[in-house]
């Protein structure tokens, strides 16, 4: 799954608070959780042969397919990032991905980078953070103003 957020301005900032985390949208990775059936065997594969014979096993490579999966999604959530600071006018992305995706994702982010897009990339996994949670994480890390409370 992933989570896209935009700092919302305030309407009056120089009364205090300042722009807000907000969640704008979600994407979940459908083909994933689709194959998840497909693989509840833990194992790859064993057979024997006929007649008695002895026991082989096979490769039913299900680690590439997933991983065609997981590289599908970076491509469909690297579209969504394009559009979002499109639309919201953005020149600042932060990234923060699971050690699975982001073999996939960081790749993907050069391209961005050289069309004057700033990247931060985090690896730390903050998907289940709750927006206000993810707030205080990214002010913590100095890549956002923390959120004053009035």
């Amino acid at each position: 799954m992933a989570r896209f957020f935009t700092l919302e301005p305030v309407e009056f900032p120089e009364l205090g608070p300042r722009p807000k985390l907000m969640a704008c949208t979600e994407l979940e990775n459908k083909e994933i959780k689709d194959s998840q059936e497909i693989f509840a065997d833990s194992k790859t594969g064993r057979g024997a042969a006929p007649m008695g014979g002895g026991v082989h096993g096979y490769e039913d490579k299900r680690d590439q397919h997933v991983n065609e999966l997981r590289r599908r999604f970076a491509m469909d959530v690297l579209n969504k990032i394009k559009k979002l600071a499109d639309t919201e006018g953005s020149r600042v992305i932060i990234l923060a991905a699971s050690a699975r995706m982001r073999k996939f994702m960081y790749p993907m982010m050069e391209p961005l980078s050289r069309q004057g897009y700033r990247i931060h990339k985090l690896s730390k996994n903050i998907i289940n953070f709750s927006p206000q949670k993810l707030h205080e994480y990214l002010a913590k890390n100095g890549l956002i103003h923390e959120q004053v409370r009035v």
